[in-house]
């Protein structure tokens, strides 16, 4: 459900957070983890970015327009897997600024998660 308040759209909306927050043609989309948090960092990974997918297809943008990105990942051992996944997703000449950390995250089993910042499609 969606709400607007001083041209904010807050969409899927809960007491601690949205899933999905468009300002000035801005999408901010909450941190996004696998569908499955025992699969491994390729299965992870992919099914993180399909739900960016998704969620930037229901906010009215998509992959091409991702402004920035930031990554964590529970260790920096799976970077290059990681980054296979990620570089075959991004569509060539559209690479976002982009930021890969390690972090604590907030299950366990989860290897990775992603913030993503994006331009709506005009």
């Amino acid at each position: 459900m969606a709400t607007t308040e001083k041209m904010i759209t807050r969409i899927d909306v809960n007491q601690r957070m949205s899933s999905i927050v468009i300002h000035n043609n801005t999408v901010y989309l909450c941190g996004q983890v696998a569908t499955d948090k025992f699969a491994d960092i390729t299965t992870q990974t992919q099914t993180m970015l399909d739900e960016v997918d998704t969620l930037l297809a229901q906010a009215g943008s998509d992959r091409n327009h991702i402004l920035s990105a930031t990554i964590y990942l529970k260790d920096m051992q799976d970077y290059d897997a990681m980054n296979a996944v990620w570089d075959n997703w991004l569509v060539s000449g559209h690479a976002p600024a982009r930021a890969c950390v390690q972090a604590a995250i907030a299950e366990p089993e989860y290897l990775v998660e992603v913030s993503v910042i994006a331009a709506v499609i005009e």
